[in-house]
């Protein structure tokens, strides 16, 4: 179905905003790193992904402001760490964008991953992008 629509829109000379849909980041993120997605908070926000030490907003990177404020209300909520996963789909433009979070990040105590469309690759998923732990080892920063 999703080929189907891309194949309209591009037939029809409408490019999509991004190259994938942000849940299927959240998918191949969660997936990996055995959290679960869309976790359902008792005021009826959806957290993004929750693993066994984070609450995870994923975002992204021009909307790096917004995954702030949520994953620190989420993390306060169900008492874990507040990570953000920030989609860079073009990483030199998008590393404006993650200099920004870094620097609120650091101050708050929030755990950064990045991602992007690479993840969707086999060798990406197969060749040791994920480290000991559940982080991805060649994209994560931290600050605590």
């Amino acid at each position: 179905m999703r080929f189907v629509i891309l194949f309209l829109l591009i037939f029809l000379g409408i490019t999509p905003a991004y190259s994938f849909l942000e849940k299927d980041y959240q998918n191949v993120w969660c997936g990996i790193n055995n959290g679960k997605t869309e976790v359902m908070l008792p005021d009826k926000a959806r957290v993004d992904c929750v693993t066994q030490t984070h609450a995870v907003e994923f975002d992204f990177a021009k909307k790096w402001g917004e995954s702030i404020g949520q994953s620190l209300y989420y993390a306060s909520v169900l008492n874990k760490s507040p990570g953000v996963v920030l989609i860079m789909e073009n990483p030199d433009k998008d590393s404006r964008y993650l200099k920004r979070l870094e620097t609120v990040a650091q101050k708050y105590g929030i755990t950064i991953w990045t991602i992007t469309p690479d993840c969707f690759t086999k060798n990406y998923l197969s060749d040791g992008a994920v480290g000991a732990g559940s982080d991805f080892a060649s994209v994560s920063s931290s600050f605590k």
